[in-house]
């Protein structure tokens, strides 16, 4: 097989054939839709960027794709079903959650955060990537970064909407961020249902503090609008005239000299 090919595998199966040339998969069987078909959804084999250059999220047919993985610059793996087992152990760093029942918050975190100490790429997955797997990506959010688990239940969703986790896990996400903040900020797993179409929730890495007064414009004089008349026309009174006592002496003067004319001066 040629090199350029083996750089370019298949975006839906992740195997090597010439997929915009209607070639049939020799592994998987996969094959370019036909006409009839095309409507069909076609479930990609790459895993979810949930944080770029971090962290994936995904299932266990993912993690099963080990060149795949590859090519992603993916090196380690939180695997979170002890049933599922971790088939390339000589490639990749695992580390697998031991409970199949209860969600280990804090185990996961801690490998997590290990792995983004060392710059090293992980995926995170479970059999399917819809209930355990996202639901310690959520977890790992609102410890790593701050956010309430309705934020980072929707920054998961949106990446990934595949995602439906159930009733009993969010009810440990839930006693989690009580863990975290004294509080549960959503009681309904109903309300994060996700929208498209709903407006985007402003994410911070840091908490929100009081708000910062705006201060109020000071309106500017719009001297556009004076007619050419001269400012100090319309700021002074008319009776006011610059150069006061200059202008009681030229009036003596005038007194003096009605004609007009001029005064020769005396140059001593």
């Amino acid at each position: 097989m040629r090199k350029r090919e083996r750089e370019n595998p298949c975006g839906i199966c992740g195997h090597y054939h010439k997929y915009e040339e209607e070639e049939v998969c020799g592994i998987c069987g996969h094959r370019i839709p036909l006409s009839s078909d095309k409507s069909s959804l076609q479930v990609s084999a790459f895993p979810s960027l949930i944080l770029p250059g971090f962290l994936y999220l995904g299932s266990y047919d993912n993690a099963s794709r080990s060149e795949l993985l590859k090519t992603q610059g993916i090196t380690h793996v939180l695997n979170t079903v002890p049933a599922c087992q971790n088939l390339y152990k000589n490639s990749f760093t695992y580390h697998c959650l031991q409970d199949g029942k209860i969600l280990l918050f804090d185990d996961a975190i801690q490998f997590l955060e290990q792995c983004e100490r060392d710059k090293a790429r992980v995926l995170v997955h479970c059999m399917s990537g819809k209930n355990r797997s996202p639901a310690i990506v959520v977890a790992f959010l609102m410890k790593s970064k701050g956010w309430r688990l309705p934020q980072s239940y929707q920054w998961v969703k949106e990446r990934r909407p595949s995602v439906d986790i159930s009733q009993a896990v969010y009810q440990q996400l839930q006693e989690y961020e009580q863990k975290l903040y004294g509080s549960s900020n959503s009681s309904n797993l109903a309300l994060l249902s996700f929208q498209p179409g709903g407006a985007p929730l402003n994410f911070s890495l840091s908490e929100v503090k009081d708000p910062v007064p705006v201060p109020v414009p000071v309106p500017i004089p719009a001297f556009s609008n004076l007619g050419g008349a001269s400012i100090f026309a319309r700021l002074l009174p008319h009776e006011f005239t610059f150069g006061a006592s200059q202008t009681q002496k030229n009036v003596y003067e005038n007194l003096a000299n009605p004609s007009g004319c001029d005064i020769s001066m005396d140059n001593t």
